[in-house]
């Protein structure tokens, strides 16, 4: 595959070399900063006329876009919610000796360099520009969101003149002008309410249209020669949506003229109250603390964040920058405080997928922040979907099912389904699956056995009730049946009993009814109010029972593989290296219609059940199913890679397993879908994190027992990662002759190395 080689490699940083105006929008893209409550793209600050796509983002602030689709029917979603593109505070428009400053309209750029700094959490560029009447300027952009102080940015912008005396004019502005770029219907979506500049302060009042999201967008700009502050109001220009501050003044050469400008959201999210007093006191401290202050401040935060999280790859730094970039953007994105959030496919760097919730989170995302954040992060992610349980049961009643069947959304904001692709949104109802396991996986983890009673039964009522309605009884087959499916390889639509959804139907099926029995036995307060309000009955769990006992797999005894669904064998089973290369990606070159006859995969399907279900398999299971559909997958989703490395893993398949976690882990740095441009593939990352910890490190977790089983690809010397267990910290270091283990924390743990029983105690090595 063609990749990007204009980045650098460096193990804790993504370096840009060369201005190329091709890739400005890439770089947009792979820049991006964020702290978890908001996040922007690499823009300039400066005006730009070529190629580029400015965003900013609120987390958790969206608009519901109304559906545009060619005709309707009964269950579709009224509207797709959309994150939105938020009032812009970084710009700074700049005009040297009465020319406005555009990098598309220099004679010359020289030095152009960005650099995201991964360990210490902010972003810099710096060039030297040539204007057309000669004058040489040196700029430099520090910038970065605090980690520490969620509401606010900051950005110090330097400009020093080379060759001659310069009239430098810096015009920073707040711009309430946005809109989304994948708007339906070219609606507005903000209601700008007020504005107001006190000394060197301005913000913008605004509201969302219909959900009503208030925020006070805001700047607070100071003035440095070298490094001595100026005290210069400015001349202050308000137009409909925009205010404006402009500062002019001389500057000799090799002198440098700084604007440190704060700016930020402060929004109903976080507020209970949003006014320019509070916006304005805000701001204010934190220039007054200062840009430097402010600065060390975030890298301590990063700092605290990396002791938690970092993985540590000796002998291959394309591997180890990959790895930290992708921990990067997973921190940047969600941190875990807030259980209204959720994390989205793009993330904060772009509008694709609308910012909405997927079944992402609980498969793909949930393990990482689990392990690195600990147990409320990971709890904070359940109670966001107990908390939608309800909308889960309005969905389905749309869709004609009743009695508290809860279908949880294939993409949501708020809880409501907001896809609008019928074989998505009416058929690829794994997404239940994935969050009923996700309550597993964490109990299984943690042995927090609190939260099922509390709230994680009602869910697994409300899924199970989905599957026994949503599945048919076969007189042919005897059997119950899923009919009219699309499993995770959505090159597949419309189809009958897709094996791993009916797996994972069986599995939630049998996993709600021992979680009944349990509650029941153990938290018999909670099951009494559980009962009463869900008026689950013994009937209903002997049912679930009986159906799960009874569900039809599909499996060739001949090839003695799970078949993805009835009638695949009837493809013409031709493998993946037969498609020319100038066909590929078939989702930009092939009709639907051939993508949808054809047998390949557009990720792990089958092999998602045996990722999942490790412990349902035996090691031949996987390799007859590993190696009869890995010809057939064209990985062109995002979440395709990291659950191959994963089971190559498993199979000591080192090599491919390898190449595997490079495929997910450098997606968006070298580009391989030729789409980054878009924005990154966050959720993708949090798979590669995955495929560092239970494919290489072989973690598992059976019975709440943790256990590790390293396979070290050939061209590492050694590989270690943390897992975090409710802040023990489990230090996990790996090489070619031997494993090691190191915890933080007051309480040993047991767990099994190789196949081996161990006691790691606090504070001591034990290999």
């Amino acid at each position: 595959m063609k990749k990007y080689n204009y980045l650098k490699l460096h193990p804790w940083e993504i370096i840009e070399e060369g201005f190329h105006a091709n890739k400005v929008t890439s770089s947009e893209s792979l820049f991006s900063i964020g702290n978890g409550y908001m996040g922007q793209r690499a823009n300039f600050e400066e005006s730009y006329s070529g190629e580029t796509f400015r965003g900013s983002y609120i987390a958790g602030v969206y608009y519901p876009d109304r559906t545009k689709v060619g005709w309707w029917k009964i269950g579709y979603p009224d509207f797709f919610a959309k994150v939105l593109n938020s009032p812009n505070w970084i710009g700074i428009e700049l005009n040297i000796n009465n020319q406005d400053f555009d990098l598309n309209k220099c004679s010359r750029i020289e030095k152009f360099k960005r650099v995201l700094n991964l360990k210490e959490g902010f972003y810099l560029r710096s060039f030297e520009a040539v204007l057309k009447d000669k004058t040489r300027v040196f700029i430099e952009s520090k910038r970065f969101l605090s980690m520490a102080r969620k509401d606010i940015g900051m950005i110090r912008y330097k400009i020093k003149p080379i060759n001659k005396k310069c009239s430098i004019k810096l015009k920073s502005y707040i711009d309430g002008d946005v809109a989304n770029q994948d708007s339906n219907w070219d609606e507005q979506f903000w209601k700008h309410e007020g504005k107001e500049t006190k000394d060197n302060f301005a913000a913008l009042k605004s509201k969302t249209l219909k959900t009503s999201y208030k925020v006070c967008t805001f700047m607070h700009n100071e003035l440095f020669l070298n490094n001595e502050i100026i005290r210069e109001k400015p001349k202050i220009e308000i137009k409909k949506n925009k205010i404006s501050h402009t500062f002019s003044y001389e500057v000799d050469s090799n002198k440098s003229l700084s604007i440190v400008k704060c700016g930020g959201y402060v929004s109903s999210i976080r507020h209970s109250s949003v006014n320019f007093n509070k916006t304005y006191e805000l701001s204010k401290e934190a220039l007054d603390l200062g840009f430097n202050f402010l600065l060390n401040e975030q890298k301590n935060e990063w700092k605290k964040i990396w002791e938690n999280s970092d993985v540590l790859i000796n002998g291959d730094v394309k591997a180890q920058q990959a790895i930290r970039y992708n921990i990067f953007q997973l921190n940047q994105t969600y941190t875990g405080e807030d259980e209204r959030l959720n994390i989205g496919p793009k993330g904060f760097t772009g509008e694709k997928y609308g910012g909405g919730t997927y079944w992402d989170t609980e498969a793909f995302c949930f393990p990482f922040y689990l392990a690195t954040k600990g147990s409320l992060a990971a709890r904070n992610l359940l109670r966001y979907r107990y908390n939608h349980l309800e909308k889960a049961i309005e969905n389905s009643q749309k869709l004609g099912f009743g009695n508290g069947a809860a279908l949880y959304p294939m993409v949501t904001m708020n809880g409501e389904e907001c896809h609008n692709e019928w074989e998505i949104t009416f058929e690829e109802i794994h997404r239940n699956g994935a969050i009923a396991y996700a309550i597993f996986y964490y109990e299984n983890f943690t042995n927090d056995k609190s939260y099922i009673p509390k709230y994680g039964l009602e869910v697994l009522i409300g899924i199970s009730r989905f599957w026994k309605q949503r599945l048919s009884f076969s007189e042919e087959k005897n059997k119950y049946v899923l009919l009219g499916i699309t499993g995770p390889n959505e090159y597949e639509n419309n189809v009958n009993n897709n094996w791993y959804t009916n797996y994972i139907a069986k599995w939630c099926l049998n996993y709600s009814v021992v979680q009944v029995q349990n509650v029941r036995e153990k938290y018999m307060t909670d099951y009494k109010r559980i009962k009463k309000k869900t008026g689950l009955s013994e009937i209903e769990i002997k049912k679930w029972k009986e159906i799960y006992q009874n569900i039809y797999m599909p499996y060739d005894s001949k090839k003695q593989v799970y078949l993805q669904q009835e009638g695949f064998l009837d493809k013409e089973l031709k493998f993946v290296d037969e498609i020319p290369m100038n066909e590929r990606p078939i989702n930009q070159n092939w009709s639907w219609d051939k993508i949808l006859r054809s047998p390949y995969i557009k990720q792990a399907d089958v092999l998602q059940g045996f990722y999942f279900f490790e412990d349902d398999f035996t090691r031949e299971e996987l390799r007859r199913n590993f190696e009869f559909y890995e010809p057939f997958t064209v990985h062109e989703s995002s979440l395709s890679a990291c659950v191959h490395s994963i089971l190559a893993s498993r199979l000591y398949k080192k090599q491919k397993a390898y190449q595997f976690f490079l495929n997910a882990s450098r997606l968006d740095l070298d580009d391989y879908n030729k789409e980054v441009m878009e924005g990154l593939h966050i959720t993708s990352m949090g798979g590669a994190w995955m495929a560092i910890s239970k494919g290489f490190g072989g973690m598992k977790i059976s019975n709440g027992v943790f256990s590790f089983n390293p396979k070290l690809p050939p061209k590492w010397t050694s590989l270690s990662f943390k897992v975090n267990f409710d802040g023990s910290i489990l230090t996990v270091m790996i090489n070619k002759k031997e494993t090691t283990f190191e915890l933080t924390g007051d309480r040993p743990i047991n767990l099994i190395s190789s196949g081996k029983k161990i006691t790691v105690q606090p504070k001591k090595h034990i290999t």
